[in-house]
């Protein structure tokens, strides 16, 4: 077996306890497969595509044959990340996969619309679902879903010594893995930052992952266009409770006026969580058919995933998010009032 270290050889940052989090069932699946596809949820970011390539990479270190897949093409804002160009939105016509990993998805749903368009595959082939969202019900063969994770990426470092192959095999693997770890920490300043993701950011460091680079690049450079949608956004950032409920709202007039794309929404509801003193902050977005909800709550404050559930989303306590079946406008008040009952206290009924 190769040395799994970070850089094939040297000291790992990581603990006993760290590597006994993954579960065996979950390293037996992938050893035994030969011809694996590693699919992400649509509309990806950081997270969801890094774990799905890295893992993908790593399985052809291990002698597998692996496809990366993702329903919707990658947003430009990933370009940076090398061996990105791999991901396929559709699985390979000419493999026959004796395994699917499905990476970061809260549910099986949210893999889009390839769910139907293969559903033969999705029903004949093995599902290992590895995902880190606490509303996770465990939708495959093998699960495992671990909420302290902070990232999907984390659990894919921690599962690659396992696999016997080192962060340093492929660029691209440490490199993916950071950008999801960056991504879904804010640069490790949520509070899912915790010792074991520090120690996984160390050993990604030591194998070549540029953390500096992989910050800026996510959280401090952005198109203008981006910026210009941003203020159209938090200019009407509103508040009440005492500032205990702030939100805002994107609409698709906000993205045609600015020139942007959907993708470029990420970051607006951590801009609008900055609100000083507030409990729930909320982002609607306006979808052709619906509206998107983003829920973040601060420590100690409520759990986003109550509000998530009740129209059939999820996603952790602190960021959540749903997709409501209705124009924005009827959606405002829906929204705002389960968000209010929660802040009260009372229960919000699915």
């Amino acid at each position: 077996m190769p040395d799994a270290s970070p850089g094939g050889s040297g000291r790992s940052s990581l603990t006993p306890d760290d590597l006994a989090a993954v579960p065996a069932e979950v390293v037996s699946s992938l050893r035994v497969a030969r011809r694996v596809l590693t699919i992400c949820h649509e509309n990806p970011e950081a997270d969801a595509l890094g774990s799905a390539l890295a893992l993908a990479l790593a399985l052809e270190q291990a002698g597998a044959r692996a496809t990366p897949v993702c329903a919707d093409p990658v947003p430009e804002l990933y370009d940076f990340m090398p061996g990105i160009d791999r991901f396929r939105t559709e699985p390979d016509p000419a493999v026959d996969y004796d395994l699917v990993v499905v990476l970061d998805c809260g549910d099986l749903a949210r893999v889009g619309p390839v769910l139907q368009t293969h559903a033969e595959l999705f029903r004949r082939v093995p599902i290992v679902n590895i995902d880190h969202h606490k509303s996770n019900p465990g939708f495959g063969r093998v699960n495992w879903v671990d909420p302290v994770a902070s990232a999907t990426c984390e659990m894919i470092t921690l599962l690659l010594p396992a696999l016997g192959v080192p962060l340093t095999a492929d660029r691209a693997i440490a490199d993916g893995l950071m950008a999801g770890l960056v991504m879904d920490t804010a640069t490790f300043q949520h509070p899912n930052a915790t010792p074991r993701t520090l120690r996984v950011a160390a050993d990604l460091v030591a194998a070549g992952a540029p953390l500096s680079a992989t910050s800026r690049l996510l959280y401090r450079t952005k198109p203008g266009t981006q910026l210009r949608l941003f203020g159209r956004v938090l200019a009407r950032l509103a508040s009440e409770l005492d500032g205990r409920l702030v939100w805002s709202t994107m609409t698709l007039e906000d993205l045609a006026a600015s020139g942007s794309v959907p993708a470029h929404s990420e970051g607006i509801i951590d801009l609008v969580a900055q609100a000083k003193g507030n409990q729930v902050a909320l982002l609607l977005k306006e979808e052709p058919d619906a509206t998107r909800i983003s829920i973040r709550t601060p420590d100690g404050g409520p759990d986003a995933t109550v509000l998530a559930a009740r129209w059939g989303g999820g996603g952790h306590a602190r960021a959540s998010g749903a997709t409501v079946p209705l124009s924005l406008d009827a959606a405002i008040p829906e929204v705002l009032a389960a968000a209010r009952a929660l802040l009260d206290g009372a229960e919000v009924v699915p």
